[in-house]
Order: structure tokens, then sequence, then C-alpha cells
């Protein structure tokens, strides 16, 4: 496993303010190189954490990037500083809010991803927080332009995204309208939704909703799993659900 540091700006025409990311964890495949995953941390975490667990996924032919969100005031922690992908407030269907930092983290991945070899499939994932980046990016690639209308240049081939929520769910459908390239991406990317009826953070009607809302724009391949007594964390079932489900869709 290694690390290192990066920058990023939001993938703009213009230049915006510089974010500093923290370090980025890798994981080599044990195996032959087949498929790489970026894996989002939640509110207040770092990549260290996860990819630690990862590591011990039988996974062996999957290379994990596991990056540390900035350091940033977040409004529902009453302006507390903490790693986050983008600010938050009140979670609502309404939003984004913060598409800057949204567009910013989501330019960052795609910077990460920009140098792993053509023949190897791309996948993203995350949790809570970290869910919610990892499903803005998968809509970024769907439209093929990020929140402010740049290019976005990564393609994906899957998407997990663990308690967590679609942000901007509601605009989704009016940005998707009308454009065939959208929606043929959309009807083939497949999407794990994963949620504990009893998440205190995150409520489970918002991994629901963001579920029947991929669903209702043309996400033909989303799967959406229900996991009662479960709270705002992963359990071993979950993980080796997740497992499966990437063993299936890439290949690996």
């Amino acid at each position: 496993m290694s690390y290192t540091n990066a920058s990023s700006g939001s993938g703009s025409r213009s230049a915006q303010r510089t974010v500093e990311f923290g370090r980025t964890y890798v994981v080599r495949p044990k195996g032959k190189h087949q498929a790489t995953v970026v894996w989002l941390h939640g509110l207040g975490d770092n990549g260290s954490s996860w990819s630690q667990l990862l590591d011990n996924l039988p996974l062996p032919n999957i290379k994990w990037i596991c990056p540390t969100a900035p350091t940033r005031p977040v409004t529902v922690l009453g302006g507390f500083p903490c790693t986050a992908w983008f600010d938050e407030g009140e979670l609502s269907d309404d939003g984004p809010k913060d598409v800057e930092g949204l567009d910013t983290s989501a330019s960052h991945i795609a910077n990460l991803l920009s140098t792993e070899p053509s023949d190897v499939k791309l996948g993203i994932g995350g949790f809570s927080m970290g869910a919610a980046c990892a499903l803005y990016s998968a809509t970024c690639f769907v439209q093929g332009r990020y929140g402010n209308g740049s290019p976005y240049p990564v393609n994906f081939n899957a998407v997990v995204g663990l308690s967590g929520w679609l942000p901007g769910g509601q605009n989704l459908r009016n940005t998707m309208e009308g454009s065939h390239d959208a929606i043929r991406r959309a009807a083939s990317l497949p999407v794990l939704l994963c949620h504990g009826v009893g998440d205190e953070v995150v409520p489970y009607k918002f991994g629901e909703r963001s579920s029947q809302i991929l669903s209702s724009v043309g996400f033909r391949y989303v799967t959406f799993k229900t996991y009662q007594g479960l709270g705002h964390y992963t359990v071993p079932k979950e993980m080796e659900e997740v497992c499966q489900w990437l063993n299936e869709r890439l290949g690996v």
C-alpha cells in the first residue's frame, strides 16, 4: 500500500480556487490487474481506514485507490472543519447546493484514474458522503459533463454506494431529458446501492429514493439492497455482497 498527496481544481473552464486533498492510499492487486476502483470515505474520515478493509477483500484482481477529502468547513456541523468531499447542510432532494465542491472532487477522482491502462475496467464507490460523491461522478459520466458544463473524461463500468444519497436527484430528470447519449450510457451502467433501515445519519428513505430516481431516468441496472437493523456503518454480510456484485460486473 502506498500514498501520494495531490491538489485539484474543479474541472472548470476558468481558474478556480485550488483545494488541497489529503493522502491517497493505493492497494495494489495481488493477482492480475483487471479493474481499478476509486473508493471514497465518509464525512470526517480518511482513505486509510477503508484501504485497510478493502485490502482484505477476496478481490485479488482489483486495484483500489482510496483518496482523502480536503478539510473544509461543513455546514451540517455548524461550520466545523473536517474532511469532506463537498459542503452539505440538511439532507434534502433539492440541490446540490455545493456544485463547485462536488465538481472539484469529481475532477480529482478523474485525475486519479487518468493514467490507468486502457484495458482495465474502472469503477467508483463509497460510503455515506463518499457514496454521494461517487453517485455524482456517475451522473457526470452519464451526462458527459461536470455540473459546470466542462467535459467529463472518465468511463465507468460499475458504481457502488453504501449508506449514501444522490445529490440533486430531483434535477437529474431534467438534465437527462433529450440526451440520447446520456440515456444510452445510463442504460448500460450497473449501480449497486446498499442501505440500512436503522440508519440514523443518512435515513433509509434517501437511499431508497436515490434508487428510484436513477431507475426512473434510465439506469436499467440498479440494484438496491436493504439491511434490517443496520445503522450508519457496514457489516461483513454487506461487504460480501459487494464483492459478489463486483465480481459479476467487472469480471474479476
